[in-house]
């Protein structure tokens, strides 16, 4: 039965062989817990207990409650797909509630840090250094995505409204301002970027030492070479720039509002894990200066 639900995933659901993969090792992972032979044995017999003894099992083994909500999830899937086939009567797992997951709050660098990683005197003055430099203060003075970093163009630049173009999820365009900093910085980039011998049609604001277009890859292998230098944050990636300049804007007193506009969040609800990043640190200095705390 098993094979049959794995044909089922790659012939019908169109799922990635990793997607595939991981749900049948969670399948086959309940099973061998049940002491079930997924392939011989009947499974109206399976109930909600066997599957919440799985659960409390996963949990106290270490799994975390994001983890044992993706082997909950395959193994609603397979249930499902017997419930379709005529398998089973009922689905054990509508009797399950997934285990709440807590808030991961994102990682960012303090500003000690981050003056450290945009400091000039880090990059070396030809094409590479000066490049790479802008590809971080970018990143930090506007809080863009790693996509919309790479798909940026020459004509989405603005010197005279010192404002970005930026074409974000979903296809939506918004406009960001520029820092007078980050003007400057894209200007001197410009003229170092006419040294290279490249296609003069080339629209790409970011290019490879060769003169082609930059990719995700690169972007991130710069950012993570720059960030590791600074900070001891596990996550050294884009994404922590982003979230860098997001909780910045807002310990500084920026309204929330104005800072989902910057990202492109499509909710507010999306920005407001900042606040909860704001408000750790409000404890950290609260019980670090308070006398009684």
């Amino acid at each position: 039965m098993l094979a049959s639900f794995i044909k089922y995933l790659k012939v019908e659901k169109g799922y990635s062989a990793h997607t595939i993969r991981s749900y049948g090792d969670d399948v086959k992972q309940f099973f061998e817990f049940c002491g079930y032979d997924p392939e011989k044995d009947q499974f109206n017999g399976i109930t909600h207990r066997q599957v919440r003894y799985w659960l409390s099992s996963l949990l106290s083994q270490g799994y975390t409650t994001r983890s044992a909500n993706r082997k909950l999830s395959s193994l609603r899937t397979f249930f499902k797909y017997l419930l379709r086939e005529g398998i089973v009567k009922s689905n054990p797992l509508c009797r399950i509630i997934p285990p709440k997951s807590g808030k991961r709050l994102p990682s960012f660098l303090g500003e000690n840090e981050m003056n450290k990683v945009i400091n000039k005197d880090r990059y070396e003055t030809d094409y590479s250094g000066v490049r790479d430099r802008l590809i971080i203060v970018l990143f930090y003075f506007t809080g863009i995505r790693l996509s919309e970093l790479v798909g940026l163009t020459l004509d989405k630049v603005d010197f005279s409204s010192q404002s970005i173009k930026v074409l974000g999820k979903g296809n939506k365009e918004r406009i960001i301002p520029m820092h007078p900093e980050l003007t400057k910085l894209i200007s001197e980039y410009l003229e170092v970027r006419e040294t290279l011998e490249l296609n003069k049609s080339e629209k790409s604001l970011f290019l490879t030492d060769k003169g082609k277009p930059i990719y995700p890859r690169m972007v991130y292998r710069i950012v993570k070479s720059n960030l590791s230098e600074v900070t001891t944050l596990e996550k050294k990636s884009p994404h922590v720039l982003r979230h860098t300049f997001a909780t910045h804007l807002l310990n500084q007193g920026a309204e929330l509002n104005a800072i989902k506009d910057l990202l492109g969040h499509a909710n507010l609800s999306a920005t407001q894990i900042y606040t909860h990043s704001s408000f750790e640190k409000l404890k950290k200095v609260y019980k670090q200066a308070h006398p009684r705390a």
